[in-house]
């Protein structure tokens, strides 16, 4: 196993994480995780010197801790770190914070975690927790011996990200990187300054929930087979990841025992600074074809917000390229009504022409809008 330092902390961990997110499970139900499955991939990954181990308090309907403490118990303590992360979005006063902790240790079965995250921080969310005391919280947890490392894991822009970094003394954080995301989120800016900082960063969605797993669009597979290495695109994704020197831990969230087996025989070999050019620009040419299938050219500027009737129209956009990037825009009629729930109505749409007047790059918005209804619920009907 290759093993890598935590920041600043003297710690070393296992380059590769076992992210306990997406275990495996009865009757497609999350709440139902299959123990025996699952007990048989982290005694192997143990065996093979896998040492992190990150859950979070409402991972499979709050039953990944519960699951982890019964694995991660007695020997196999000793030679692991548990990561978990306490649920911000619930947190309404100071003794929340307290009250989380000691039901996570509780679950986990233990009495300290090793690296505790402050839960996907985001503007809002680091405006709550400010005002609810989450320095003084972890402070004490350090003192009294509940948490030893203190962190936090991220979704939101750049600037959020510098300043939730420079505002507390973390030992560590945790953010969504993939050769698709240098630009999105923290991205590899934000990487080098945790870095620079002394942060411990932990990568989270290497393979993007998967999807560079994939073959992907036809025009992608070419490009794998024509590569002067062969690999699956799943190594491919992870070894891109893995190149990058601030990088600490690579979180995999393995569902089946190959995914497991594999990922273990690549992170051997997969050192910072590894791929060869040629291989990068391998990479390179799979993201620019992924890229070009990009549908609208929307900055998210947000200059056509807010809509008057309640349509994210930046949000809408990038789920619509996202589809089209990966090849799923067939997954778009079943999607339809979370996406409504979250981003608002397409049909609601007045085409009142507000948004084109506000937008910079000129975009025919309403027409996009309507292409997205279509491609989700079929041509409109007209009387």
């Amino acid at each position: 196993m290759q093993y890598r330092p935590f920041g600043t902390t003297g710690a070393q961990v296992s380059a590769l994480g076992f992210g306990m997110m997406r275990l495996p499970v009865h009757d497609n139900d999350p709440a139902k995780i299959d123990e025996e499955k699952t007990a048989e991939m982290v005694q192997y990954a143990i065996e093979h010197g896998v040492n992190y181990f990150d859950t979070a308090y409402p991972y499979h309907r709050e039953q990944s801790e519960v699951v982890v403490g019964k694995l991660l118990k007695g020997e196999n303590r000793k030679k692991v770190y548990i990561a978990t992360k306490c649920p911000t979005w619930l947190v309404t006063s100071r003794s929340d914070y307290d009250r989380f902790l000691d039901i996570q240790l509780e679950r986990l079965q233990t009495d300290h975690v090793d690296m505790y995250l402050m839960h996907g921080i985001n503007r809002e969310r680091w405006k709550v927790m400010r005002e609810t005391g989450f320095d003084e919280f972890l402070d004490a947890a350090k003192k009294d011996g509940r948490i030893t490392y203190a962190g936090f894991s991220f979704h939101d822009d750049l600037d959020m990200f510098k300043e939730a970094v420079d505002g507390y003394p973390w030992h560590h954080c945790q953010i969504q990187y993939n050769y698709m995301d240098e630009n999105y989120q923290a991205g590899t800016e934000g990487l080098r300054y945790a870095h620079s900082k002394g942060l411990a960063v932990i990568i989270m969605e290497p393979l993007r929930g998967g999807r560079l797993a994939q073959r992907g669009p036809e025009e992608v597979g070419r490009i794998w087979d024509s590569a002067p290495v062969k690999r699956t695109p799943a190594e491919w994704g992870l070894r891109w990841v893995w190149n990058h020197p601030e990088v600490s831990v690579v979180l995999s969230g393995m569902s089946e025992m190959s995914q497991l087996v594999e990922n273990i025989n690549t992170v051997e070999t997969a050192l910072p600074g590894s791929l060869t050019q040629e291989e990068l620009k391998v990479i390179e040419r799979v993201r620019d074809t992924y890229l070009g299938r990009v549908k609208v050219g929307c900055t998210g500027c947000e200059y056509c917000m807010p809509c008057p009737q309640g349509i994210n129209i930046p949000e809408w956009f990038d789920a619509y390229n996202r589809a089209s990037i990966y090849d799923t825009l067939k997954d778009l009629p079943g999607k339809y009504e979370d996406y409504k729930a979250r981003l608002g109505d397409l049909e609601a749409c007045v085409s009142c022409g507000l948004c084109e007047d506000q937008c910079p790059q000129n975009l025919t918005i309403r027409q996009y809008l309507r292409d997205i209804r279509t491609a989700a619920l079929g041509p409109k009907e007209t009387p």
